[in-house]
């Protein structure tokens, strides 16, 4: 065979070679453009935002200032996260030595802005306010905070996550236990559960604050009739003691039917041989659960309880809606007060130092989580 018929035989492979690489090239193109869109959307939405929460928590920068922004380094996580523990000593007698009591025999103190208010002995506390106090001894023992409403806020939520966590995952289990039973009727019970869940948080919010209501709210009109009038009505939402338990039952009740869905999508995957074989060797309820739902649920149960604790942290609609914070700023929360100081306040600066505090905190607790439930060898 000649070269001259080896190089056009060659010209067809090549052609297709290159017609090949064509089309992968243009299938990328395609995915990147239909894609496009959705990326589009995240950096501007997403991490933008992100980005910009950072450099602008380091700055003193307002939604409305004729004042040139400036770097401030960590003032606005200092002005957060301040806490100072103070000692008080009784007042006593100038004469005698004697320590002084009131009427009611209490020992008396002297006032707590005496020493944070320009008190040049204690330069460290000026502007601090009171975040609790204990009495220890004779000696009154103060916990001081630069900003006492953000404290409470990292408080409240800490408190929200640890009950709602397991609270919200445990009752989702059970329901999903009750209705992966053969049962008749089982459908119905299945939607009746996972009804709240599509419904909007702020529909929820305004229904249970009717529920709520310290005059005629349907809870007080229950509990009235179950007690044949004895019962006391109650505000729910205007007592310190039940605001946040109440926003509690309410967020469980409207965020269980979801979770109860991945809990039952954990159990149907779980061979029912299983369940057989130990009931031939005898194991009851109880030992079939421990050894082999549960052993059987571990990725759903890591899955579940991320998802709950980063929904949990993220608590702002309830509060809003419901409470504004109040009563005494026992139902503050993190998401809250980000809100309310970057745009109510209009100090961007604060809002952004808050929600980098609220982002490396999620951040770790998931981490720990991850690290806790990991698989070991």
């Amino acid at each position: 065979m000649s070269e001259t018929s080896v190089q056009a035989g060659a010209v067809p492979a090549q052609t297709a070679r290159v017609s090949r690489l064509t089309d992968q090239q243009t299938e990328t193109l395609t995915g990147w453009l239909m894609a496009a869109p959705a990326v589009l959307l995240m950096l501007f939405f997403l991490i933008v935002p992100f980005i910009m929460a950072f450099v602008m928590a380091f700055t003193n920068q307002r939604l409305i200032s004729p004042n040139p922004t400036e770097f401030v380094g960590t003032r606005n996580f200092a002005n957060l996260l301040t806490v100072r523990f103070f000692t008080i000593e009784p007042l006593r007698d100038e004469a005698t030595g004697e320590l002084l009591r009131d009427e009611q025999g209490n020992l008396t103190y002297p006032a707590l802005r005496t020493f944070t208010r320009n008190n040049e002995q204690y330069p460290e506390l000026d502007g601090l306010a009171e975040l609790t106090s204990w009495q220890a001894g004779d000696q009154r023992i103060y916990l001081l905070a630069a900003d006492v409403v953000f404290l409470r806020a990292l408080l409240n939520t800490i408190i929200f996550v640890l009950v709602i966590a397991p609270g919200q995952g445990g009752l989702a289990l059970l329901l999903a236990l009750v209705i992966n039973q053969p049962l008749r009727g089982i459908n119905v019970f299945r939607t009746i559960y996972f009804m709240p869940v599509v419904v909007s948080m702020v529909v929820v919010s305004l229904l249970w604050r009717f529920i709520y209501d310290g005059q005629n709210g349907l809870l007080n009109s229950i509990l009235g009739f179950l007690s044949f009038g004895t019962f006391q009505p109650v505000d729910w939402l205007g007592n310190t003691g039940t605001a946040m338990p109440a926003l509690m039952a309410m967020s469980a009740w409207q965020g269980v039917g979801f979770h109860m869905v991945i809990w039952l999508a954990g159990l149907q995957n779980i061979s029912s041989s299983l369940y057989e074989a130990a009931s031939v060797e005898g194991a009851n309820t109880w030992q079939q659960f421990r050894y082999i739902t549960w052993p059987g649920l571990r990725n759903t149960a890591i899955f579940v309880l991320v998802i709950i604790t980063i929904q949990a942290f993220g608590l702002f609609t309830q509060v809003d809606v419901m409470t504004r914070g109040g009563p005494l700023d026992s139902t503050q929360s993190i998401i809250y007060q980000a809100v309310q100081r970057g745009y109510e306040r209009q100090d961007i600066a604060g809002g952004s130092a808050i929600s980098v505090i609220f982002f490396l905190l999620v951040l770790t607790i998931s981490m720990v989580q991850r690290y806790l439930t990991r698989e070991k060898n």
